[in-house]
């Protein structure tokens, strides 16, 4: 009876005795983040753009507030032409630093590098047409204002015009022969798009 009383209350010590001399096991505390960007910039050095991002990716894991890593894989996706992973890594930067305009040049350029080749493609096809033409002329109208050029062609394919001044910026409304005298030739995805 003795035996019924005691061994639940021995049981229950023996538990608890072997949680409290369980030491609790440090977490290894992540490296700095220098040293994962130094490693980084050394694999792009030697070639190994995949290794360098691994080391990133492990980066963003460990340092999860930190913009520098997702900016240098951004960078990184950009120069390799993976315009898709550049615009994530680009934006994952300005959700952590909304002022950072590294981030919005790599997104706004691997944006309009994505953009052009699917307009690109879409016109080989001669599928360029209703709502999808509007838009687009709505986004070569949006350019031509930013950029202050009145027309939005690779530089190779402008006249030999100069910029026009930012005093006066181009008109979005030209009727159609004026605007087939400014661009004698144009063979990229935004042709036709005045």
């Amino acid at each position: 009876m003795i035996l019924k009383r005691l061994l639940p209350s021995v049981v229950c010590i023996a538990v608890l005795a072997g949680c409290a001399s369980t030491a609790p096991v440090a977490a290894d505390k992540p490296a700095p983040i220098a040293n994962a960007m130094a490693d980084a910039d050394a694999a792009v050095k030697a070639g190994r753009n995949e290794q360098a991002y691994a080391i990133l990716k492990s980066a963003t894991v460990a340092h999860p507030t930190d913009k520098s890593p997702w900016l240098r894989m951004a960078q990184l996706r950009f120069d390799d032409k993976n315009y898709g992973e550049a615009i994530v890594s680009g934006q994952q930067a300005l959700e952590r630093d909304p002022n950072d305009m590294l981030a919005y040049s790599l997104v706004a350029v691997s944006g309009l590098r994505v953009s052009s080749k699917a307009l690109g493609d879409l016109s080989l096809k001669n599928g360029f047409t209703g709502s999808v033409r509007s838009e687009a002329q709505e986004l070569a109208s949006l350019l031509r204002n930013t950029l202050k050029e009145p027309i939005v062609a690779p530089p190779a394919s402008r006249p030999n015009q100069g910029r026009s001044s930012p005093a006066a910026p181009a008109t979005t409304s030209k009727p159609a022969s004026a605007a087939s005298s400014i661009k004698p030739s144009c063979s990229g995805p935004f042709c036709g798009l005045n």
